[in-house]
């Protein structure tokens, strides 16, 4: 997925596009000429993929967000000075299997508890980085432990400071209304984080991806509403959810 929501996808498969999948591409599956463009999604991909695109001849456009390729140029300097790398994020993430393709032996951690159970060699000199993403006052929490306790740790972080703002911002929401909405994909790692970071303080929150997933039995005796959005939602979407709330519930709810 060039990002992480369908309903962007679907549009711009609607206008042309065509979704190529990172294993065709790896199993020979697909062939490329000079006469196609491809778009490298947000998240980058990787090493591999990038050689096998480049010795097809196609035209490349690459969509990699900024903070993405600063991480993965920061992560081959270290290498090449020799550090060994240490990264704070979801393994899983395609974000952060592009990233780590670039290196070598790479420690991964998906929370502090991970962290904090690894064996730091204080004869070993180590970078930090994180996925962009990932949840800031956890990596605040990580960061305050390797100041207090290692001098021997390089520490780089490049999380998105929109995805921090939204965070901030979240918590803020959660704590003035009576249920939140998270609009988002299912797949999108900054939506999950919203909708985690809602429900630590209110329990009445959802991650919805359009107006058809809204629940009305939700909005029983409910009179205030917050709505927030991943990084990748369109406004419209956004939009037709709180046009949708207030033509069924304003009456009825007082919203």
């Amino acid at each position: 997925m060039l990002v992480h929501n369908k309903n962007v996808v679907n549009e711009l498969v609607l206008k042309g596009f065509k979704i190529l999948l990172e294993e065709d591409l790896l199993n020979g599956k697909i062939n490329l000429s000079s006469k196609d463009l491809v778009v490298i999604r947000a998240h980058g991909t990787t090493k591999e993929i990038y050689n096998i695109l480049k010795k097809s001849n196609c035209k490349l456009y690459d969509a990699t967000c900024v903070f993405v390729e600063k991480i993965r140029k920061a992560l081959i300097e270290a290498e090449e000075k020799g550090n060994e790398i240490l990264f704070i994020g979801d393994k899983f993430h395609p974000e952060v299997k592009g990233i780590i393709s670039f290196g070598k032996n790479i420690k991964i951690f998906a929370s502090y508890e991970e962290f904090i159970n690894f064996k730091i060699d204080e004869k070993v000199s180590y970078t930090l980085l994180t996925q962009t993403t990932f949840n800031k006052e956890i990596f605040f929490k990580i960061k305050d432990y390797i100041v207090a306790n290692f001098k021997n740790i390089e520490i780089y972080s490049k999380i998105c400071g929109a995805t921090y703002e939204r965070q901030r911002a979240v918590e803020k929401l959660a704590s003035e209304v009576e249920l939140v909405l998270v609009v988002g994909d299912k797949t999108s790692s900054n939506s999950k984080k919203l909708l985690e970071l809602s429900k630590n303080i209110n329990k009445n929150s959802y991650l919805i991806e359009d107006k058809n997933q809204l629940d009305l039995n939700w909005f029983k005796d409910i009179s205030r509403v917050g709505i927030t959005a991943g990084a990748s939602t369109p406004e419209k979407i956004i939009i037709e959810i709180e046009k949708y709330i207030r033509g069924n519930l304003d009456d009825k709810h007082g919203l």
